[in-house]
């Protein structure tokens, strides 16, 4: 969905959006926020012309729930949509491409959905969904960039046997050994500033309470802003791995799942961005984005900047998700002098 507030003639465009879809039981801040900020922003304008026109956005499909690939609104804006994309198919079977033709719009006119030369930049107003502005007691923090995201399943492999039957010291506990390393990963991550892992599912088998597991697979997901610090953890992790595999007679084996790239954001509208939170009176805080946005697939095609606001409780994904309408006053007061800060320069 996309609205557009004119210029004073020219044809240049400030994108402003987020997306308007949410994850099953969530709640109502993630995505929708920016989404009304930028309509606010435009309110606020009270009818005065810029030196560029505005268009606000509301894209589809940022979480990727529907149909298990994120950011189909923003990849169709950045003409990035392609029939390998519409093919793609729900639970139920109905394609993305069906899905378009059933809301009575028309797939194979999608291009004309991509942003033209026109289009000066893009900015995203999104809660943090995380706790370090509330840390920090701070409304506002600007992006400098969102982090990139490896993601694999490890899997170790001993021998399933009797829990009763065999000795401790004979044991080849693949469980065990996955819980060994699971410790040693958060260790790993806590050393290195900015990082963050996760091993947020385990599948052992047999599964059995008096059986000793046989196979032991796990999830990795591992983050950060800089990619090449994120693949020396990784390959410390899996080093790791293979080492307490080697002392408990196991095997490990993985495979990689996704390698998603950081992405920075533009470094002129960053700079206009702190210029204008501290016009709007408040502290500057720098932060990396530890989840995915829209404003990494625009930022592909042309410059991008995000603002965060506090999360309370850093709370996200759930019903108890909220904002602070102090803080959505400070972007709001923040968006208008990055606003005039931006007109300025095509004045």
């Amino acid at each position: 969905m996309r609205g557009n507030y004119p210029s004073a003639g020219s044809p240049r465009l400030l994108l402003i959006g987020s997306h308007l879809d949410t994850v099953p039981r969530a709640g109502a801040f993630d995505g929708i926020l920016g989404v009304v900020v930028g309509l606010s922003l435009v309110e606020l304008l009270g009818g005065r012309r810029l030196p560029f026109g505005i268009e606000v956005i509301g894209f589809s499909e940022e979480e990727g729930v529907r149909f298990g690939v994120p950011f189909i609104g923003s990849r169709a804006v950045i003409g990035d949509a392609g029939e390998e994309l519409l093919a793609r198919r729900d639970a139920g079977g109905v394609s993305i491409g069906e899905a378009i033709a059933a809301f009575g719009l028309d797939p194979s006119r999608i291009a004309e959905a991509q942003i033209t030369e026109d289009a000066i930049g893009y900015v995203e107003f999104h809660i943090e969904q995380g706790p370090v502005l509330e840390s920090l007691g701070l409304p506002l923090g600007v992006v400098e960039a969102v982090c990139g995201q490896s993601r694999l399943e490890v899997v170790f492999e001993g021998q399933a046997n009797h829990a009763g039957t065999t000795p401790m010291d004979l044991r080849q506990d693949a469980l065990a050994g996955a819980a060994e390393w699971i410790c040693a990963v958060e260790h790993g991550a806590r050393l290195i500033p900015g990082a963050v892992a996760t091993v947020g599912r385990i599948r052992a088998m047999p599964g059995a309470g008096n059986v000793i597991p046989g196979s032991a697979a796990t999830s990795l997901d591992v983050r950060h802003a800089t990619d090449s610090v994120r693949h020396r953890l990784v390959a410390t992790l899996l080093t790791c791995a293979q080492n307490i595999a080697a002392c408990r007679r196991l095997k490990v084996t993985w495979e990689q799942r996704l390698d998603q790239q950081a992405v920075a954001m533009d470094p002129p509208l960053v700079n206009l961005m702190v210029c204008a939170v501290a016009a709007a009176g408040h502290p500057v805080h720098r932060m990396a984005s530890g989840a995915g946005h829209d404003a990494m697939v625009i930022a592909r095609r042309i410059p991008a900047a995000m603002l965060f606001l506090r999360s309370p409780g850093g709370i996200s994904h759930h019903p108890d998700e909220s904002v602070l309408a102090g803080d959505v006053r400070a972007a709001l007061d923040a968006g208008m002098h990055f606003l005039e800060n931006l007109g300025g320069q095509y004045a």
